[in-house]
């Protein structure tokens, strides 16, 4: 694999800061997040020809309607028409305080949301903050302020029980324990929200909060995250649908991984249980089994060779989870990750 290379991540996010958050046919504009993967796998050639490709989807950057106070931010919560509102608020932020310092007081006050627009929040975020880690540049900062907009806007929370088990589980044991709803009581009107919202007319998911043990290091908390709900997605994949639903269960995970480095210890652990939370909501909507029912094979194909096919792929959600699932396998090897991403090149449509 190429080392990471961000040459094109500055170019890209100016000819995307005219765009909004959301595409014509009304699903969410990856650009941004696709761009840092891209940059993140170290083909920051394959950059430019992606954005011309995608752009065409895309609707313009939505104008600011009313201000958001300081004092009242928690009013304009979860109100998706005054994502606008909120990219000025986080441009505010981030003038008059260090972006490390708005990012770690904002993802502590977002965290119960992690599931928010079906994680598209969180993993906007993760990606800005990898890409402001690797330089910080007026682009990228704005990029942040999008990010932390687009998941204020949409912020959403699972039922959550404060009821503890009474024997913390390893995420792999744990993810046992997740009742997953009956086929003929699922709800889905379009969006994958519409499923984790149903979930409140669901009283056996509350508890899953409380099932799994994040003590340890906190990254290798996020690795066995990571791993399980890769499990997931190859137990549970079998069309489109599922396949784009089960990779943000562990692109969740990889979003949180490149905040962690921002977050003091208690935030991270909570986080980590929100991501547990988020993957386990998909899960629990959509999924049928905790894990593969046969050993899992590793793909023939290298990881440069995976790499190259998701780009020729050309998906957004083919290169992201491709991104994520490797960069997992270089920290701690197993053959889930890169079977998961081989996996979802044949399942994912063409553009």
């Amino acid at each position: 694999m190429n080392a990471p290379s961000y040459t094109s991540m500055d170019d890209a996010l100016a000819r995307l800061s005219a765009y909004g958050p959301d595409l014509r046919n009304g699903l969410t504009n990856h650009a941004p997040m696709a761009v840092e993967a891209l940059c993140a796998l170290g083909r920051p050639d394959a950059v430019a020809p992606w954005v011309e490709r995608y752009r065409s989807g895309m609707l313009p950057r939505p104008a600011a309607r009313r201000r958001i106070a300081r004092e009242d931010w928690r009013s304009a919560l979860a109100q998706s028409d005054r994502v606008a509102d909120w990219n000025d608020f986080f441009a505010a932020e981030l003038r008059d305080a260090s972006w490390r310092d708005v990012l770690s007081r904002w993802a502590a006050r977002l965290a119960p949301g992690i599931c928010a627009s079906a994680a598209h929040g969180v993993i906007r975020v993760g990606h800005a903050a990898r890409s402001l880690a690797e330089s910080e540049t007026p682009h990228r900062l704005r990029e942040l302020a999008d990010a932390l907009a687009y998941w204020a806007a949409n912020y959403q929370e699972l039922p959550t029980s404060r009821r503890v088990a009474d024997r913390l589980r390893r995420p792999r044991e744990a993810i046992a324990e997740v009742a997953v709803v009956p086929p003929s009581q699922r709800v889905f009107t379009g969006t994958i929200v519409s499923s984790l919202e149903a979930l409140s007319d669901f009283p056996d998911f509350a508890p899953v909060i409380g099932l799994v043990d994040v003590g340890g290091e906190v990254r290798d908390v996020a690795s066995d995250l990571a791993e399980v709900f890769a499990r997931v997605y190859l137990a549970n994949t079998h069309d489109v649908l599922t396949a784009i639903v089960f990779i943000h269960g562990v692109t969740a995970v990889a979003a949180l991984d490149n905040l962690l480095p921002y977050l003091d210890d208690a935030t991270a652990r909570t986080a980590l249980r929100f991501a547990w939370q988020t993957g386990c909501g998909l899960y629990a909507a959509f999924g049928s089994r905790p894990k593969p029912e046969t050993e899992i094979e590793p793909p023939r194909e290298s990881e440069d060779t995976l790499i190259d096919m998701a780009i020729g792929h050309g998906d957004e959600h083919a290169i992201k989870f491709t991104e994520a699932c490797l960069r997992f396998h270089a920290l701690r090897s197993s053959p889930t990750y890169v079977a998961a991403a081989r996996h979802a090149l044949d399942v994912l449509p063409r553009p």
